[in-house]
């Protein structure tokens, strides 16, 4: 079985990250307020970004990494910049 990591754009312009093994059937979840508080507040309007993993445990990995990243990376993580990405990172030099 897959797993995937999502970005979600909402109703207030925020992002939501997540993970699942049904990316479709997880979003119409999240739409019928089925699911996290945010997306019950501000409901979901499109998947934005998703990656697919091979285990569950490296999803939540990925997940839990994304969901510390500022806006800015991940909007370059979402328009594919990994130049944008580079410079954000903390390690860059």
């Amino acid at each position: 079985m897959s797993w995937f990591v999502y970005i979600l754009r909402c109703a207030s312009q925020s992002y939501y990250v997540g993970h699942t093994s049904n990316p479709e059937a997880r979003f119409l979840r999240h739409r019928n307020s089925e699911g996290a508080q945010h997306t019950a507040t501000y409901p979901p309007e499109s998947i934005l970004h998703q990656e697919q993993f091979d285990s569950e445990v490296e999803a939540i990995r990925r997940e839990r990494q994304l969901k510390r990243w500022s806006r800015a990376k991940k909007e370059a993580l979402i328009a594919g910049n990994t130049s944008e990405l580079r410079s954000l990172s903390r390690s860059h030099d």
